[in-house]
């Protein structure tokens, strides 16, 4: 492994990247295997090779040296901190033996799988934006997965709204291409999907004053960058009943409709999936739509990759008022019952926790599920149709109501994952509600058009435990739950299934955890230096599973901590990434 990295006779001269290498002293990978298209379809055990694992962003790994029997065996083999300081919502990739990280600011690194050792790393230039600009400038603090794999090529997305694609051995520019205007407050927050010969992306910043009319999923090419198609989330001349639900509104006086979270991809039918957020400004009464259902806010776009056109939408919360999110990962099944296949969607999409079933080629309602304490919506219809809560509709400026979930609970951008073992998914949930009120509020350039307020984060009445580990059964007539895991804190991390029968997930209370995928009961713990964040993944090398912990500063922790103040927060990052394996006797007992 050591033999393939080379010293490169670069050194760091300025604080800033240029366009033709990074900023620091660099060593270059020799021989590095390039990601072909077949790789992605079907990703070696051993690798992980985009965000969630596979297309189907279903998180689980095929590998069993970590199991029931032996993760209490768990050791550190190395650990990492991470380049910058922010959100902590990493997602790394593995290939060839090498660790591709990204953290905050753009930065991507690349470190020997095996050891730790840093190779190379690449730094964006760091765009200039007013001090006035503070929603904006928390973007380049958020970015959860924003690298992807491709041949010999890293393919970043970034928070001035540009593509950079950097080379793989040693992390230089090789071509990089401004996707729209970062002034605006356009930005890319979650990384692309390489798809079809595409490099598949969707913006954000779409809440962001400058940004109304439109909000976008994109395609370009993977070898020129030049764009395929463009499908725009708010505004779909070709279907009137999309233009009628904004109740009047006209596009330029739209926002909304970020779809910020990585989509799914069926190569079969070369179908991409997003989920998309919610309307701006959040309220109606602000917004001006009336009781228009606003899509495709809130809804899973089922869209041509070759051509971007839409082939079904469904709405999961029409109406919304009150910023609860739908954008959350889509997770691709094939079940067989009775010689039939049945091939689903499955998503908790939303803040509101409502888990839903559809038949991924149609977009047919199959069923939906209740997982956390929530009030906005009412009823959902034997057909799907969601009816929203009118009784939490604001009236007047001012006009309060405690809402559940709450702006920061239910279902977060933490991802749960589908174990086929098991036929189940397991979802990371946050019990809270809070109050919300519209304002009216100036537009500023920089700065979102939510024109709410939100009070402190609660836990609902009768509810001592925020957080939830939810196993939902998954088959396409029902969902029901195969078992609950309630404990005080929120989880703060993705989830991740294994074929040793394992699910992982952290919280708040910096612990991360491991659960038993049948029966729920926790089998291992471990106590780290901040909460557990980012998106835990798995790999092996030279015969040994490595199981990798991002830890650092949360959101979701922050959010609601004054819920339970025992748990203290803190002070720094601690942006870091744990890498554990086995003991070497451990490893080959369990092959044996």
């Amino acid at each position: 492994m050591k033999s393939r990295i080379l010293p490169a006779l670069l050194a760091a001269s300025t604080a800033l990247a240029t366009l033709s290498a990074p900023a620091f002293a660099q060593n270059v990978i020799e021989d590095y295997a390039p990601v072909t298209a077949e790789m992605l379809a079907n990703p070696p055990a051993e690798e992980w090779l985009m965000f969630r694992g596979k297309y189907n962003n279903q998180g689980y790994s095929e590998l069993d040296m970590i199991n029931k029997d032996t993760v209490g065996d768990l050791e550190l083999a190395w650990a990492w901190p991470m380049a910058e300081a922010g959100i902590q919502e990493t997602a790394p990739l593995v290939h060839d033996g090498i660790m591709f990280l990204q953290t905050n600011n753009n930065i991507v690194e690349a470190l020997n799988a095996e050891t730790g050792d840093l190779i190379w790393q690449y730094r964006h230039p760091v765009a200039e934006i007013p001090a006035s600009w503070s929603y904006q400038a928390n973007q380049a603090r958020r970015q959860k997965n924003s690298i992807a794999l491709y041949e010999d090529k890293v393919i970043l997305t970034t928070v001035d709204a540009k593509i950079v694609v950097l080379n793989a051995a040693d992390g230089k520019v090789a071509w990089e291409k401004q996707v729209l205007d970062y002034n605006l407050g356009y930005s890319y927050t979650v990384g692309a999907q390489i798809a079809d010969g595409k490099i598949i992306s969707a913006i954000s910043g779409c809440s962001i004053a400058g940004t109304a009319g439109g909000c976008y999923i994109m395609a370009h090419d993977v070898e020129t960058g030049d764009e395929v198609w463009r499908f725009n989330t708010i505004d779909d001349p070709n279907n009137p009943e999309q233009q009628a639900s904004w109740g009047g509104v006209p596009p330029e006086n739209r926002w909304g409709g970020t779809p910020w979270t990585t989509g799914a991809y069926d190569p079969e039918t070369n179908t991409t999936y997003w989920g998309i957020g919610m309307p701006g400004p959040y309220a109606e009464l602000i917004r001006g739509s009336g009781d228009g259902s606003v899509l495709y806010t809130n809804s899973t776009l089922a869209l041509d990759a070759a051509t971007g056109e839409l082939k079904w939408y469904y709405q999961h919360l029409p109406r919304d008022n009150w910023d609860l999110d739908s954008p959350f990962e889509r997770v691709l099944v094939d079940q067989e019952i009775d010689g039939v296949m049945h091939k689903m969607l499955v998503t908790v999409p939303g803040k509101n926790g409502i888990a839903f079933a559809l038949d991924r080629d149609t977009g047919e309602y199959l069923w939906s599920k209740e997982t956390i304490v929530q009030n906005v919506v009412s009823s959902i219809d034997d057909d799907g149709t969601v009816h929203t809560n009118e009784d939490l509709i604001f009236n007047a400026l001012g006009e309060e109501f405690l809402v559940c979930s709450s702006v920061s609970g239910g279902k977060l951008w933490q991802a749960g994952a589908y174990s086929p073992m098991t036929n189940a998914f397991f979802v990371p949930l946050t019990e809270a509600c809070n109050t919300v009120a519209p304002t009216q509020t100036e537009f500023t350039a920089g700065n979102a058009v939510g024109s709410v307020k939100f009070g402190p984060r609660v836990l609902p009445e009768g509810i001592t435990d925020a957080g939830l580990m939810q196993a939902l059964d998954i088959n396409p007539e029902q969902g029901e739950s195969k078992w609950q895991y309630r404990y005080r804190p929120s989880p703060t991390s993705s989830v991740l299934a294994t074929a040793g029968g394992l699910v992982f997930g952290g919280d708040a209370a910096r612990e991360i955890k491991a659960w038993d995928q049948e029966t729920g009961e926790l089998v291992w713990s471990q106590r780290l230096n901040a909460p557990i964040g980012g998106y835990p993944m798995t790999y092996a090398l030279n015969g040994e599973q490595y199981l990798v912990v991002p830890t650092g500063y949360s959101n979701s922790a922050s959010s609601i901590s004054s819920a339970f103040p025992e748990i203290p927060l803190p002070t720094g990052s601690g942006n870091s990434i744990f890498v554990f394996k086995l003991p070497s006797d451990t490893t080959t007992a369990s092959a044996n």
